[in-house]
């Protein structure tokens, strides 16, 4: 029962932060209908930035969310305008995951070159620091990155439910044809719209090296995971983004911890096809368009 416990809190802390980076892929799927293959490699390069911030500057990860945030989004508007903007509107959905793949492989380039294959991890003084709470540890890391990514997910949801920009997106989501008319520019949505998805992916990743380690490599294991909670809570909807990196990731704890951490990992695919085999469109994805 004991381990039971310790792996429903481990899975909760650990849910925020594949909330957070399952939030801006379903957030560009939304906007755009672009699967964003390349989401994973933008977690780690974050990843890798922050490291570097701190082994170079002694920035801590959590300080360094606003550097990387901010470069990010900058790397997500150049790969629409660059990369997304020229493909035709009929081909992109399909195209776009060649497309995105590709980004994926050239950023996996860039970090190999940048920062070698090895394996890095970012090691603060605070890194291994945990409470015991009436028998149970609760690392500080993983709290901390958990109320980061509550607070990164309620500005998200304030931006597109409180902002003439969130107005727009969730405009463009339900009918393109109809924001076009009442002036919305449905190319700048989606250049913004993109960037935000690469920075959400960045205040994840800016932490990612505290809590695993990583290489240039690690985004083919992190996309496959972001994957099936983007698809277990369904295309396009936020909140079902952040029920299903809850449910996946509190499921591979509870293996982890009972069972055996050998079949944590295949836990999120098996709970993706149980959920699929019920609801093929995902947990909320029978909604109408763009569930945003």
């Amino acid at each position: 029962m004991h381990a039971l416990v310790q792996g429903i809190i481990l899975g909760i802390l650990t849910a925020g932060v594949y909330a957070l980076m399952a939030s801006g892929q379903t957030l560009i799927f939304g906007i755009m209908k672009v699967v964003n293959l390349a989401q994973g490699a933008m977690v780690i390069l974050a990843a890798y930035l922050s490291y570097q911030l701190f082994a170079s500057f002694g920035i801590d990860p959590f300080l360094a969310i606003p550097i990387t945030t901010a470069a990010l989004f900058v790397v997500g508007v150049l790969v629409e305008l660059l990369f997304l903007r020229p493909l035709r509107k009929e081909d992109r959905s399909e195209l776009s995951l060649l497309v995105t793949f590709a980004v994926a492989l050239l950023l996996e380039g860039i970090m190999s070159v940048v920062w070698s294959t090895n394996v890095r991890s970012i090691n603060t003084t605070y890194a291994d620091a945990s409470w015991t709470v009436f028998g149970y540890q609760i690392t500080l890391v993983r709290l901390w990155a958990f109320l980061l990514s509550l607070a990164a997910l309620g500005g998200l949801y304030l931006l597109l439910n409180r902002t003439r920009f969130g107005r727009a997106v969730r405009a463009s989501v339900q009918n393109p044809e109809s924001a076009r008319l009442l002036g919305v520019q449905a190319s700048r949505i989606s250049a913004i719209g993109f960037g935000i998805g690469a920075a959400t992916a960045a205040a994840a990743g800016s932490v990612f090296g505290l809590l695993y380690p990583f290489n240039s490599g690690s985004h083919y294991d992190l996309i496959s995971k972001l994957l099936s909670i983007v698809l277990l809570g369904g295309l396009g909807s936020i909140g079902g983004a952040v029920v299903g990196a809850g449910i996946i990731s509190v499921s591979s704890a509870v293996v982890a911890s009972t069972v055996s951490p050998i079949w944590s990992d295949m836990t999120f695919f098996i709970v993706l096809l149980l959920v699929l085999l019920v609801r093929p469109r995902g947990l909320f994805g029978a909604s109408a368009r763009g569930a945003i």
